[in-house]
């Protein structure tokens, strides 16, 4: 974690003498800060039990039918609790490659055999299923299967098998074949060949059984040379807007401070990530999400739920010790760090010792006072009454929602000469938020905007006898 020193504190002049010694003169709080410095690290328990809890595995459904659209992620779970959503705009699987286990030009590979003609047979049930289509069943046509699967966005393994008895595939869709090409976004294996048929498809007095009156009588579904066929490697996700990757992919994930919870979403969709990271919300202590880690829980050899942690620090590879625990084993670790717009956001360029000084301004940031003002805002490094972020080059892009995050703290002089403190947050010169008021504790504030390729954020404010100290400052693409 980078050293909690430099800060910004925004005051207007002492009007009159009082025994209040001020920021500048190493003067005192009037009440200590509280130590936020201990952040919480991940609670594996509660996933790994959560993990045994969710159910992720599906395939083609009897009455389903053929070539349907490839549904959003969906979220299966949140910080333990089951849940069935949703992950809005991390869906459009046809659209683009991002967040998936990838898939590659060539190099699809039998992972196993279907059982010999005459004997019935089992297709899969695993994560990630995306969607089926039917092919020409003339033939046992793998190959059809394998160019459907090349053709789709996060495809990487196809189940083909035929299943009879299914009146829909029989004489309803208008393909009439039941030579069946499954698509997931994951690879599985035999050991996942669990849907052996049994339903009861034809209705009841059809003009293929006019003769029969009860369910019990009718043919019931059955699965026949059930092959499994996936990519001899994966590649890499494409990287989600305003992210960028850190590490991965390996087989630890991150056991770090700054944890804000997880969630298990149906696919490996490091889109769909990032998409909770940006909101997740608001930790009290550590403010807003600035880093996710997505990986692959296997449990007992089976893919069985793909997780996003999220922090609002920064982790890196040094702490993805987390290798699994029990049955669990985690596989396709990843970690992606949000891009902040604005550089050095927690005023770590400030340099101009080693113990405590202050300036108006420096390369990064400019301090201004009104007339006959000094040292309204001023940058400091002194370690007591800082936090800790990281620094990011400035980037807007014209027309795009940012949101700015930034810690304010009023509670230098005390409650009753805090009260009138206030500080505006500008952005091109106009207020899209800000703080007020006495504030015991360093306080998240948000605030909207929209870029405009060339954008002013600026801090305004003081209040006499009052001081309102800014730290950790982002500016995040919405």
């Amino acid at each position: 974690m980078p050293s909690p020193s430099r800060f910004l504190a925004l005051a207007a002049l002492l009007a009159s003498a009082t025994a209040l010694v001020p920021p500048g003169r190493k003067g005192v709080p009037n009440a200590p800060v509280p130590d936020n410095t201990t952040a919480p690290t991940p609670d594996n328990a509660l996933i790994v039990h959560t993990a045994s809890q969710v159910y992720q595995k599906s395939g083609p459904s009897v009455d389903a039918p053929p070539n349907a659209s490839i549904p959003p992620t969906t979220v299966t779970a949140v910080d333990g609790t089951l849940t069935n959503t949703t992950v809005a705009d991390a869906g459009s699987s046809r659209r683009r490659d991002a967040g998936r286990l990838g898939k590659r030009d060539s190099g699809f590979e039998k992972l196993f055999d279907g059982l010999p003609v005459g004997q019935h047979d089992a297709s899969i049930e695993g994560t990630a299923y995306l969607t089926y289509t039917v092919v020409n069943n003339a033939t046992y046509n793998v190959q059809a299967c394998l160019d459907w699967c090349a053709g789709i966005n996060g495809c990487v393994f196809v189940n083909v098998f035929y299943e009879f008895n299914n009146y829909l595939l029989d004489f309803v869709f208008s393909e009439k074949s039941n030579l069946k090409c499954a698509a997931y976004g994951d690879i599985h294996t035999a050991a996942e060949k669990t849907n052996f048929g049994g339903q009861a498809s034809y209705p009841p007095g059809t003009q293929c059984f006019p003769f029969l009156v009860g369910n019990e009588t009718i043919p019931l579904t059955y699965i026949t040379q059930s092959s499994g066929w996936g990519l001899d490697s994966l590649v890499d996700p494409t990287t989600p807007d305003g992210y960028e990757p850190v590490f991965g992919p390996t087989g630890g994930a991150n056991n770090a401070p700054g944890y804000m919870g997880f969630a298990f979403i149906d696919k490996y969709d490091v889109d769909a990530c990032a998409q909770l990271c940006n909101t997740r919300g608001v930790d009290p202590i550590g403010g807003g999400c600035a880093y996710f880690n997505i990986w692959r829980a296997v449990v007992d050899g089976l893919p069985t739920t793909y997780t996003c942690s999220m922090y609002y620090l920064v982790a890196d590879e040094s702490t993805a010790v987390n290798f699994g625990q029990g049955d669990l084993v985690v596989t396709f670790s990843r970690g992606y760090s949000r891009i902040s717009v604005l550089p050095d956001g927690g005023f770590e360029g400030y340099n101009g010792c080693t113990d405590f000084c202050f300036t108006a301004s420096y390369s990064n940031w400019i301090g201004t006072s009104p007339p006959s003002g000094n040292w309204d805002a001023t940058i400091f490094f002194y370690k007591p009454s800082g936090r800790s972020p990281p620094a990011k080059k400035l980037s807007t892009i014209v027309g795009t929602n940012y949101v700015i995050q930034v810690f304010f703290l009023s509670s230098f002089s005390g409650a009753q000469l805090e009260a009138n403190a206030k500080v505006d947050i500008l952005w091109n010169g106009v207020r899209v938020g800000g703080t007020s008021g006495f504030t015991p504790a360093w306080t998240f504030v948000e605030a909207p905007a929209v870029g405009t390729g060339n954008d002013t954020l600026s801090f305004v404010g003081g209040s006499v006898l009052a001081w309102t100290f800014i730290d950790d400052v982002f500016v995040y693409a919405a």
